[in-house]
């Protein structure tokens, strides 16, 4: 029986990985197609969005480290993890000082085609993937997973505020859409940096939902 229960953990952690695996690729052609997309059309949203994908890419490379069963301290993966919360504040001022400037400027950005197409794939893929990687942290009582879910969920918010600011901007031509966007992204910005920091992201006790 314990032979049965082992095998299928062993079964649920490659699963596990292989949503991660999923997850880190997927960030990081989403970086580098947005920022891209971003600096060719002048929006500071898209570039925000960007460069959290990118920083996501980075909490999902410290998970699928923990899911490998690699040899590490507790303590260096708090440490780790709190690192990236430093840096979602970095990222935080950094759309705040561009968004601001964007308003006071008046600089205008160009269509984005390519970053409308992307946040409507983005706001298709987050939510299953996040149901997905659900599913496993159920079968595996794991905290850590469950959290990641959730800030799969948050990268399906971003999504939808960035393609409301980029719709607004090509269809009433409002060129203060892009970088209002930006800034409503800082609240869901500065709360990953913040439960990061405090270790909460791979820590906090959470009810789990399928």
């Amino acid at each position: 029986m314990q032979m049965l229960l082992n095998r299928e953990r062993a079964n649920q952690l490659r699963a596990g990985r292989r949503l991660e695996y999923f997850t880190l690729g997927w960030n990081l052609t989403e970086a580098a197609v947005a920022v891209g997309a971003g600096l060719f059309a002048g929006s500071i949203a898209l570039i925000g969005f960007g460069i959290d994908s990118l920083i996501e890419s980075l909490s999902g490379g410290i998970l699928l480290w923990r899911l490998h069963g690699t040899d590490t301290t507790e303590k260096r993966e708090r440490l780790a993890v709190r690192l990236v919360g430093v840096s979602f504040f970095v990222l935080a001022v950094y759309v705040g000082f561009e968004a601001g400037k964007s308003l006071l400027r008046r600089e205008e950005p160009e269509t984005s085609v390519v970053g409308i197409a992307l946040s409507i794939v983005s706001l298709i893929v987050m939510p299953l993937l996040a149901r997905a990687k659900r599913r496993v942290a159920a079968k595996i009582d794991s905290r850590a997973l469950y959290a990641d879910s959730r800030q799969t969920d948050i990268c399906a918010y971003l999504s939808a505020i960035l393609l409301g600011g980029l719709l607004l901007n090509v269809l009433f031509a409002w060129w203060w859409a892009d970088p209002i966007a930006a800034l409503c992204m800082l609240p869901l910005i500065f709360r990953e940096g913040i439960e990061a920091v405090r270790g909460e992201s791979c820590c906090r006790e959470a009810r789990i939902w399928i």
